[in-house]
C-alpha cells in the first residue's frame, strides 16, 4: 500500500475488543432468561443471525498494514491482552451456564443453553489457535487452557504439527474434499485428527527411545486438563452437569470442524516432480475480507497468510488477490455448510472456477 508508515493507523484499533462480546453474550442471555426460555437462545441468534447480517451490510475491508509497521504491531501488548482476556470470560461463562443447567431448565432453554456454552467454547478454540502458534511459553499454555472445555486439547498438537504440514492434501483429515458434505467430513476429521495427534506425539517420544505414556505427552496432559475441569464442575454442581458438559463440548468442537471444513474445501497442493506436494501458498486457503467476522475471529478469515506465515499475529495478517474468496464471512458460511445442497450449489462452482474448470486439480480424496 502507498501509505507512509508514520501516517498509517490501524483503523480497526477500537474494534478488536469486540471479540470479547461472544463470551459476554451468555450473561446477557442470563438476564433475558427471566422473561422466558428463549433468553438462552440469544448467543446463537447473535452469532449466526445478527453478525452475518451486520457483516453483509458493512462489507469488506482489504486494508493491509505496511511491512515497515509490522514489527511494532507485533510487539504491541494491546492486541495480546485482548486474546488473553477471552479466557477468563470464557470460563466465567462456562461456570455460569453450568450453574443454570444444574438449577433446572426445560427442553427449549436447555437446548439454547447447550448451544450457548458450545458456541463460546468453540470460538475459544480460535483464540487457542491464535495463542498456540506463538513462541512465548505463556501463550502456548493459555492455548491449552482455552481448549480444555471442549476436550479438544489434542488440537494443539495436530493443528501445529499435522494440519500445517499436510494442509490441502488428501492425507489431511482437516482439509475437506470437493463433493464431501460436512456431515461426512465431521466423523473423518474428528477421529482422524485425534489419531494423528496421538501418532505425532508418540513418534516424538519413540524417536528418543521413550514411551509416550508419560505426563510430558501433550495429548495426555491436554485430555487430563479436561477430565480435571469436568470433575471439578461436577463435584461443585452435581452429576447433572456432566451431560451438559459433554453436549456443549460436542457443539464446541463441531464449530471448529465446521470452520475447518470451509477453510480448505476442495483445494489441493499439486504434486511436484518428487511426488511431494508443492509449498503452501495463498492459493490453498479460502479467504474472506468481511470486516465484522474478521474482528470477532482475530482475522482467522485471512487464512492464506496464516498458513504461509504461522507466527504472524492476527493484527498483521494480510489479504492476497490470488487467494480464493468466500462469498460471505465465516458465520454465514458455517450455517451454509450445515445444509449440503446449498453448500455444494454455492461452493462447488467456485472450486472448479479456481482450477479453470478442471476438477482433476481439486482435492477429491482417494
Amino acid at each position: 500500500m502507498d501509505i507512509a508508515v508514520d501516517a498509517w493507523r490501524d483503523r480497526r484499533l477500537p474494534l478488536w475488543p469486540l471479540a470479547l462480546v461472544v463470551p459476554a453474550l451468555p450473561f446477557a442471555g442470563l438476564a433475558l432468561s427471566g422473561a422466558g426460555a428463549w433468553g438462552w437462545w440469544l448467543t446463537p441468534l447473535v452469532v449466526f443471525g445478527l453478525i452475518p447480517l451486520v457483516d453483509l451490510l458493512i462489507g469488506d475491508d482489504r486494508q493491509n498494514p505496511p511491512e515497515e509497521a509490522v514489527p511494532a504491531l507485533q510487539r504491541s501488548p494491546y492486541y495480546r491482552w485482548i486474546t488473553y482476556l477471552y479466557l477468563p470470560a470464557q470460563y466465567a461463562a462456562l461456570v455460569m451456564t453450568c450453574r443454570a443447567w444444574a438449577d433446572g431448565v426445560g427442553p427449549v432453554a436447555g437446548a439454547g443453553l447447550v448451544l450457548t456454552a458450545g458456541i463460546v467454547n468453540g470460538v475459544a478454540i480460535n483464540t487457542a489457535h491464535e495463542l498456540g502458534h506463538k513462541r512465548e511459553r505463556v501463550e502456548r499454555r493459555l492455548s491449552r487452557i482455552a481448549l480444555a472445555p471442549t476436550g479438544y486439547g489434542h488440537f494443539y498438537v495436530e493443528h501445529n504439527r499435522g494440519h500445517h504440514v499436510r494442509v490441502a492434501t488428501p492425507q489431511d483429515p482437516a482439509s475437506a474434499r470437493l463433493g464431501e458434505s460436512f456431515w461426512r467430513f465431521w466423523p473423518r476429521t474428528v477421529v482422524g485428527s485425534a489419531r494423528s495427534a496421538w501418532r505425532l506425539e508418540s513418534a516424538r517420544f519413540r524417536i528418543r527411545g521413550r514411551s509416550p505414556w508419560t505426563w510430558r505427552n501433550d495429548v495426555l496432559t491436554a485430555w487430563a486438563m479436561t477430565v480435571v475441569l469436568f470433575a471439578a464442575l461436577t463435584a461443585a454442581l452435581g452429576w447433572s452437569v456432566l451431560p451438559f458438559l459433554v453436549l456443549q463440548a460436542v457443539v464446541g468442537f463441531s464449530v471448529l470442524e465446521a470452520v475447518n471444513y470451509l477453510e480448505h474445501y476442495g483445494l489441493l497442493r499439486q504434486p511436484t516432480g518428487t511426488g511431494r506436494p508443492e509449498k503452501v501458498d495463498p492459493r490453498h486457503s479460502w479467504n474472506s475480507d468481511r470486516l465484522v467476522t474478521n474482528v470477532f475471529l482475530f482475522q482467522l478469515q485471512r487464512h492464506s497468510d496464516h498458513h504461509a506465515n504461522p507466527l504472524r499475529r492476527y493484527q498483521v495478517l494480510r489479504t492476497f488477490d490470488v487467494s480464493p474468496q468466500l462469498p460471505a464471512g465465516y458465520a454465514t458460511m458455517l450455517v451454509l455448510a450445515l445444509i449440503p445442497p446449498l453448500w455444494h450449489r454455492v461452493m462447488d462452482p467456485r472450486v472448479l472456477a479456481h482450477y479453470g474448470g478442471d476438477a482433476r486439480l481439486a482435492n477429491r480424496g482417494p
